[in-house]
């Protein structure tokens, strides 16, 4: 189970932090990080931990910044200067020996 908190309302501007933890051990995690999805729109990547390297999507890129602890147990997203454009429900992800575990969602909302 994945465990997600951190969402809320912010004004434009603003900042929040959201956090991601495995409620047990997870060995190798292939991959980290968060998408987010607005209502009928597809889910869109906001940023990823591969390997040793980070990536992020487009319309986030300086703003977020993407991090995870050294037990490889817990993933961060800190987004900083939201936008009106960045509301939507945000969701981690672990990719784990060839398998995607997601959480349950955190709902983001910038209001202008």
């Amino acid at each position: 189970e994945f465990v997600e908190s951190g969402g809320g309302l912010v004004q434009a501007g603003g900042s929040l932090r959201l956090s991601c933890q495995a409620s047990g051990t997870i060995y190798n995690p292939r991959a980290m990080g968060w998408y987010r999805q607005e209502p009928g729109k597809q889910r869109e990547l906001v940023a990823g931990i591969v390997g040793g390297a980070r990536k992020y999507g487009d319309s986030v890129q300086g703003r977020f910044t993407v991090s995870r602890n050294s037990a490889g147990n817990t993933v961060y997203l800190q987004m900083n200067s939201l936008k009106p454009e960045d509301t939507a429900t945000y969701y981690c992800y672990f990719s784990i020996r060839g398998h995607d575990f997601w959480g349950q969602g955190t709902q983001v909302t910038v209001s202008s």
